[in-house]
């Protein structure tokens, strides 16, 4: 049909909206002025658009479940911020594991001994509120090193005795936030044998990590002596994942199966041994050491990961521009690929292996 003799009504177009208005805006700057604010910053334009796009799920007509969902999602996430920036200094691990698991059994004694172990390293332990795991990953550190993420359940109503009453026990509505804070707010994750929940957490540490949505750190899979419940999971993970090309050989390097509680402490120890954290800067990524390796050794890296750079070679230098925090840190950098996440993993384990140069002779 000739488009010319197709009669059909177009939709009329949407009504102007106030809150579209650049004087709309201008209000808006006014009260993230009033609150302290700087509106032409980036961290003030960021707020601006949460104010506005909270305003404009009135002109979106939402309804009240999701307006009570959206609602609760940030109040849960800045009330868990808040608490977490009270303890930026101290080294996290999140420990995951069943709620079932009685005191007595080898898998709660394990987690008892090793979270007392990591908060001997000078380690605080973050983990769910209720019994089993959880409750053991709170009795070894100690409250005063212990974080409680609660999830309200219609059978899992009140903390443990470790944390129950402290600040630093928070509690969630949904799961999904519960997790967002367990995979931002640690530097290693540990997991116990559990049901669906662990599972679930699991493959969450190691989907993120994969595919470079979160940050590197180490994966530990932990149970009590003599269990098998890690050992059946990880023939799954090569039978049904690996052989079936679902996933590659190199990603077997994103989590661990420890000997002991002590394997798995220096394991964690190790992994931030020279490597201090990293980012992407534009096309880049950033590792920050604490130690400026020789030239022979970034020869070494050069030649065992070039795969990894897209252009150009992998340089040590000081801090980019854009980069505010750790800025006295050297830097391992090069322009990534984006592919084999993985062997970002084994390259951070090489830049470990490496003694740390000697420093400079006193004068």
């Amino acid at each position: 049909m000739n488009d010319l003799n197709n009669h059909t009504r177009l939709p009329d177009p949407p009504e102007p909206r106030a809150i579209d208005a650049p004087e709309f805006h201008n209000r808006v700057d006014d009260m993230i002025a009033e609150c302290g604010g700087n509106p032409d910053s980036y961290d003030g334009s960021l707020i601006r658009d949460q104010i506005l796009n909270a305003l404009k799920l009135i002109t979106d007509k939402r309804g009240t479940g999701e307006l009570k969902l959206l609602t609760t999602t940030l109040k849960e996430l800045r009330y868990a911020y808040n608490v977490f920036a009270r303890h930026e200094d101290s080294h996290k691990i999140s420990i995951f594991g069943s709620a079932r698991t009685q005191p007595g059994h080898p898998d709660y004694e394990s987690a008892r001994k090793f979270s007392k172990l990591m908060a001997e390293a000078g380690w605080a332990v973050i983990t769910g509120a209720g019994d089993g795991i959880m409750k053991a990953g709170h009795e070894g550190p100690g409250r005063d090193a212990s974080f409680g993420l609660a999830i309200r359940l219609p059978f899992e109503t009140t903390a443990n005795e470790f944390i129950k009453g402290d600040s630093k026990l928070i509690n969630f509505r949904y799961f999904f936030t519960r997790k967002l804070i367990f995979v931002s707010q640690s530097e290693a994750v540990a997991c116990y044998p559990g049901g669906f929940g662990t599972q679930d957490e699991a493959f969450e540490a190691l989907t993120l990590t994969q595919t470079g949505k979160g940050a590197l750190l180490p994966i530990l899979m932990l149970e009590g002596k003599g269990g098998d419940y890690w050992k059946h999971w990880d023939k799954y993970v090569r039978k049904s994942l690996l052989e079936r090309g679902m996933i590659s050989e190199e990603d077997l390097n994103l989590y661990c199966l420890p000997e002991s509680e002590e394997e798995a402490v220096e394991h964690v120890v190790r992994f931030y041994r020279n490597y201090h954290s990293s980012r992407y800067v534009r096309n880049d990524f950033i590792i920050r050491i604490k130690h400026k390796l020789t030239d022979e050794q970034m020869d070494q890296i050069n030649s065992e990961f070039s795969g990894l750079v897209k252009e150009g070679s992998i340089v040590q230098r000081g801090a980019y521009d854009e980069e505010k925090k750790h800025r006295d840190l050297t830097r391992i950098t090069f322009t990534h690929t984006r592919y084999h996440i993985a062997r970002l993993r084994m390259l951070i384990d090489r830049i470990n292996e490496f003694a740390p140069a000697p420093s400079p002779a006193a004068p």
